[in-house]
């Protein structure tokens, strides 16, 4: 134990913000992509896909990979936290940010294992809420974000709990597609990394951020279209469960527009799709294939057309959130949120429009 100890300490010790950043983010996407090349065979004999009239591939598909993001995205962080120095966990003045890491992450661990449940024997809808909302809840309450609401305090926590759950929910909802999550999810995990590494957003966010976007990273190769293995919902929930901590504290440093900007496309065409579904009353909490990024593969949009609309999208996105940060005035949040619900508007009408000249292509 004591040389486990000093070791971390030896590596992580020394180590200035920006490197340790740079460090976790190498190190979790070796550690995912390595843990797939474990995994795989497990994957491929108990947790195959198989399509059905709702789904994005043709072909059974291992299902799982959000396992190894889980564990690469954890584990650095945890070990540095158990095992290094008391000195270097406060060393950046963040001790209190730090020490909350591990209610966050046993949280989000705890719903990775319900999603595996999940992905192996689908559970009822109120068991799965129910134990969605725990988890929020617990990192809610492990969060340093105050109150960044002009209400009363319980009326955000109410706010913070209820969007919490349904940024979980979303995205899974939205990981439907090859490449989705990964096109949507690396630019906001980079772009707090990022503004970490200048100490401009908290330094507990910015180095799950680094964590989970080298997990993600690592993960990319299997899941390029046509992919050879899915996220699942032991993926998707717990990365929802981090993504959204993680706003939550941006919000807190009075970065709220930021925080809205970000996941703006996810929120919308999630959103949208939802009160679509409740005016036809339609199941919502079944599974579909009536969100955008859906109907623009049916509307002859190729897979990769798709993702790469997304991606630039959230470049396009993060770039506002920086402009946001770096002028925080009123009247350029205000502009910064008009654009970008802008871009994500015009993206979602193309994505309705067929594209005739185009052959349909789904995912393998």
């Amino acid at each position: 134990m004591v040389y486990i100890t000093n070791l971390v300490a030896t590596i992580f010790g020394p180590l200035e913000r920006a490197q340790l950043l740079v460090v976790l983010l190498i190190l979790s996407g070796l550690l995912s992509s390595a843990s797939i090349i474990l995994l795989m065979p497990l994957l491929k004999r108990y947790a195959l896909a198989r399509p059905n009239a709702r789904s994005s591939h043709r072909v059974p598909t291992p299902q799982g990979g959000g396992i190894a993001v889980v564990i690469a995205t954890c584990l650095p962080l945890m070990l540095i936290l158990l095992f290094s120095k008391s000195d270097f966990k406060y060393a950046w003045g963040s001790g209190i940010g730090l020490r909350f890491l591990w209610l966050t992450f046993a949280a989000a661990i705890g719903l990775a294992i319900v999603g595996a449940i999940d992905d192996l024997r689908p559970l009822p809808v109120l068991p799965r809420l129910l134990f969605q909302l725990l988890a929020v809840v617990a990192v809610a309450a492990s969060g340093s974000a105050g109150n960044f609401l002009p209400v009363p305090e319980w009326i955000t926590l109410i706010i913070v709990f209820l969007a919490g759950l349904w940024f979980v929910n979303l995205v899974n909802f939205m990981d439907g597609l090859d490449w989705i999550t990964v096109a949507e999810m690396v630019p906001i995990t980079a772009f707090i990394t990022i503004f970490g590494w200048f100490g401009l957003v908290p330094l507990s966010s910015a180095l799950v951020a680094a964590s989970l976007c080298g997990a993600l990273l690592g993960f990319a190769p299997y899941n390029r279209p046509a992919a050879r293995l899915f996220l699942g919902d032991v993926g998707s929930l717990p990365i929802g469960l981090l993504v959204g901590w993680m706003l939550l504290e941006l919000a807190g440093t009075h970065a709220l527009a930021a925080a809205i900007l970000l996941p703006l496309y996810y929120l919308m065409d999630a959103t949208i799709t939802l009160f679509r579904r409740l005016a036809k009353r339609e199941r919502v909490w079944e599974a579909h294939r009536s969100h955008f990024y859906q109907r623009a593969t049916d509307n002859g949009f190729k897979v990769m057309a798709v993702v790469t609309h997304v991606f630039v999208l959230n470049l396009a996105l993060a770039a506002l959130a920086a402009v946001t940060l770096l002028w925080p005035t009123g009247v350029v949040q205000v502009a910064a949120l008009a654009a970008g619900a802008v871009l994500v508007c015009l993206v979602l009408r193309r994505f309705s429009q067929s594209r005739t000249t185009a052959p349909v292509e789904v995912s393998r």
